[in-house]
């Protein structure tokens, strides 16, 4: 296969609803984008993204998806997106593509974007969350990924949830198959099932949000749990990798309770009680995914 045209990098974003596509020129000037429709099953994925990437025209690709591949294997494996587990993903797309490409877990896209030119820019150690229906993650130093021997670095919604409570308790079965995991208690998945488990009624995260702002007194309890229990994971990552930043994504970043309002609460459970966390908001919002997919070639 033809070696990539680092003049022009392509970046690709698969979600679970839509596919992203943006070109970077020479000078990191974005000269290209174009969204897709995400199909629903692999086949039509892999020739969606063909597509796009044809739309785009010469040079690198780099690809950001739910999941990641197997480091021995390359089989991808733990997507949302599940008509992806268990194919070989690179190779496939590759063969319909027709160029090498490189492709990376979504949310390490989201944290290399952040920290090359956007909120953890100057930063040597940036600790990246997403924040939506579920919680992802992405550790960058100097630059890099940090992906692990596992290729399993940085999954922070599936570590368990630290100093659990009475209002924790029992822990929350996961998709993953185990129980407790911080995904299900902060995500928008887990505010819904928090106050469906308390409250008895199940509403969506904006409906319980709205009622938090309105001052109804089992919304705002929700919602602060939902934030002191983000905390405690934010201390535990500060505790293990002390980062210089906290980058905040997705769509509850929006949330001051989650970002501004977050550093004392976080101290409170580091190890010397007093930890300095710096947390801020993502500055390229929805789009640090396929910007980062796009810097996967430098």
């Amino acid at each position: 296969m033809p070696g990539p045209d680092l003049q022009r990098r392509i970046g690709i974003d698969i979600g679970g609803t839509k596919i992203d596509a943006i070109v970077f020129d020479s000078k990191d000037q974005i000269i290209f984008e174009k969204r897709a429709d995400t199909p629903r099953t692999y086949e039509a994925m892999v020739n969606a993204v063909a597509a796009l990437v044809r739309d785009a025209g010469e040079g690198s690709v780099g690809i950001g998806a739910p999941g990641s591949a197997h480091p021995g294997t390359g089989i991808w494996r733990n997507a949302n997106f599940t008509p992806a587990n268990g194919k070989p993903m690179q190779r496939d797309l590759e063969a319909v593509i027709g160029r090498v490409i490189r492709i990376e877990n979504d949310a390490n896209c989201f944290a290399l974007s952040e920290a090359r030119d956007g909120a953890g820019a100057g930063f040597k150690t940036v600790a990246f969350y997403t924040l939506g229906t579920g919680l992802g993650g992405g550790l960058v130093v100097n630059g890099e990924i940090i992906r692990g021997a596992n290729a399993e670095a940085a999954e922070f919604g599936h570590t368990g949830l630290p100093w659990m409570d009475e209002a924790d308790w029992p822990p929350v079965p996961c998709f993953c198959g185990k129980a407790g995991c911080a995904e299900m208690y902060v995500s928008g998945t887990g505010l819904i099932k928090d106050y469906k488990r308390v409250v008895g009624q199940e509403l969506s995260g904006p409906e319980i949000i709205a009622k938090a702002r309105a001052g109804e007194p089992p919304a705002v309890a929700a919602l602060k749990r939902l934030q002191i229990r983000f905390a405690r994971i934010c201390a535990n990552l500060l505790n293990m990798v002390d980062p210089d930043v906290f980058v905040m994504g997705g769509g509850m970043s929006s949330l001051p309770e989650l970002v501004e309002e977050l550093p004392p609460l976080i101290a409170r459970y580091t190890f010397s009680g007093e930890g300095q966390a710096k947390v801020v908001r993502a500055q390229h919002g929805g789009n640090s995914g396929v910007r980062g997919a796009a810097r996967l070639w430098g």
